[in-house]
This record gives C-alpha cells, structure tokens and sequence, in this order.
C-alpha cells in the first residue's frame, strides 16, 4: 500500500479518545504550574478593558483568568466540563466575573464575528483537524480582532516528550502533530487569507520540579497523555516508557544535580485577523 492510498484517519473517534484522555488524570494540577504563559498571552494579544475574548480550549483557565484580571468580558470554552469546572472555582475564588460553555474547537457555538480576541494556551493544538480548527478560530473573532495562541514548539521539550511517548504509543497512523501549530509556515498555511498580519515570538516556560523522578510522578498521575500511556502499557511497557522519560529529562535538565528545571520552548503567535 502506497502512502497515498492510506486510509483517512477518523478524526471523530480520535477526538472521542482525545477529550478521555484530558479528561483522565487531573490536568489542572498541571495547568496551574503554566499560569505566567496565560498572563503573556494576554498582554501579547493586548488584551484590553471591555474587549469581548474568547478562551479557546482553556482547560482550567489560564488564560481566562489572565483576560479577566484585566476586565475584558471573558467566555471560557473547553470539551472537558471537569475542567471548566476547575476554571469556574478559580474564578470564584478570585471574584472574576467568568462565563464557562462546553464547547469544541472544531465547532464552536458561537455566531460569527462574536469576539474582538481569541486565546488559546496549549489548547487548540491538540485538536485533531487542525484546518477546521483554525477556521473556527477565524469565525469567531471580528475582522480586525487578534487569535493569539501559545503552542508547543516541535523542536522544544513537549516535541521530544511527544516522540518519547510515540514510541511506545504509536498515535494513530495518518494524523497530524499537534507540534506543527508551534511552526510559523504551518500557522500561515492554517489560516492563510484569513491573516491580515502574524507575529511569532519564540519563548520558554520552564518546567521547575524536585527530581526527574518527581516530574514523572506527577505528570504519570495527573497529565491526560502520559496517564493515559502508562495505562495502556504492561508492566514491562511501563518500565520501559518510564526509564525513556527518565533519560529525557536528564538530558534537558539545566539545573543540574539536586532540583530539575526543564527548559520548554513554546510559540506565542498573535493573528490580526484580516
């Protein structure tokens, strides 16, 4: 069989595997650590008092908070409720007034042109139809307005991670990486007329824990695609991923013997949109 006589892969059953394995675990345990990245978005997206913004794929609500804290009038959307869930708390116990929707990046139910900004932190990258995706993004947001999106670069830690984790969880044959979002050219060809102007600015969030060993601890436990892998493992699979992890973060440890601070290259991305 040739590769292209390859069957398309059935994005709606990926997504229905996707949207459990964020939902496994407890991602917002994680999230939380990833605040600063929402705070950077917002002041990238010049997030201004009043705007109507859209969080997209926002999880616990990073970015949503990071809006309302400078009072825009804020709609916080993910497919997982538990995690809006987590958001709405967080909002509550900061007094930000929040409005949380179920929604999918791929379909979001929202009339056209509703918002002046569109974010997404980590968010958007993981949906399976990354051309749909994108298009629901353009929708949504005003001509004029800003879709600005942190996203994991391929040649940063979250890449290696992924590719780590591929060899022992192979991901379905056909589908796209989410790390292609965190690649300029992939971005221009996503939202191609659509673009009035994009500006891309490498950062870095690093990852501050114990030991390699704490992070596997916690990441093992609470974040969707490696709780999700480790399950999937026999007990000798799960050695094996967890040794590879191990040697992983050993190899990106900058802080050195005592205390692991992993270095994560991301891509803050801000669209006018035309």
């Amino acid at each position: 069989m040739t590769l292209t006589s390859l069957p398309a892969p059935d994005l709606a059953a990926i997504k229905t595997r996707q949207q459990a394995t964020w939902a496994s675990g407890d991602f917002a345990v994680i999230g939380v650590t990833l605040q600063l990245v929402g705070e950077m978005l917002a002041e990238a997206a010049d997030v201004r008092a009043g705007e109507r913004v859209l969080d997209v794929a926002a999880g616990n609500g990073n970015a949503s908070l990071a809006a309302a804290r400078r009072f825009a009038e804020v709609t916080s959307s993910d497919y997982v409720p538990a995690l809006l869930e987590k958001g709405r708390r967080r909002a509550e116990a900061e007094g930000l007034p929040i409005t949380f929707v179920t929604g999918d990046a791929e379909a979001l139910p929202f009339a056209d042109a509703s918002f002046d900004v569109a974010l997404s932190s980590f968010g958007v990258m993981f949906s399976p139809d990354h051309r749909r995706t994108a298009a629901e993004l353009l929708r949504v947001v005003r001509p004029g307005g800003r879709i600005a999106l942190a996203n994991w670069t391929p040649e940063g830690f979250l890449g290696a991670l992924f590719r780590t984790i591929a060899r022992h969880l192979p991901p379905p044959a056909g589908l796209e990486s989410p790390m292609l979002w965190g690649s300029e050219p992939h971005l221009r060809e996503l939202f191609g007329p659509g673009i009035g102007a994009l500006r891309t600015q490498r950062q870095i969030f690093p990852f501050r824990y114990r030991s390699a060993a704490h992070w596997v601890e916690v990441f093992r436990r609470f974040y969707g695609p490696i709780h999700r892998a480790f399950a999937a493992l026999d007990a000798a699979g799960q050695a094996a991923l967890e040794a590879d992890l191990l040697a992983l973060l050993a190899e990106w440890n900058s802080a050195g013997a005592g205390s692991l601070v992993v270095p994560a290259e991301y891509l803050e991305v801000v669209i006018s949109r035309r």
